[in-house]
């Protein structure tokens, strides 16, 4: 009954900007804590950023801060990944992340409930 859904990836030019968002069913997102993950072809999966639950500390990994921001809509019930200046490197499938613990949210193996993707390429 806990589904987490990300729309909003596609082709983007080096530079430009997308934003991906993470809708949820089954619970409220303000009380979850909210990551965002991605894997490109052939690499690990790594964190991206995150939100924690009920409050409004957020956490950037070093590769995409000043760039990246994330944001809550509590009355859509839903987590907004803004990417800005996009750069190739960004090429990957984005997965949204939910759970109810607090502390370091950066840990995909802590989270509990995923999504199943939304592609995001950046290429001229």
């Amino acid at each position: 009954q806990f589904q987490l859904v990300e729309s909003g990836g596609g082709l983007v030019q080096p530079g430009g900007s997308l934003s991906l968002s993470c809708a949820a069913s089954g619970f409220t997102l303000f009380y979850r804590t909210i990551g965002w993950f991605r894997q490109a072809p052939g690499k690990e999966r790594e964190a991206v950023s995150c939100v924690s639950r009920g409050g409004e500390i957020t956490y950037y990994a070093d590769s995409v801060k000043g760039r990246f921001i994330i944001t809550r809509d509590p009355h859509k019930n839903t987590v907004t990944l803004r990417m800005n200046r996009l750069q190739p490197e960004d090429t990957a499938v984005y997965y949204c992340a939910g759970d109810t613990f607090l502390g370091d949210c950066l840990s995909s193996d802590k989270y509990e409930y995923w999504g199943q993707g939304t592609q995001v390429t950046v290429s001229s």
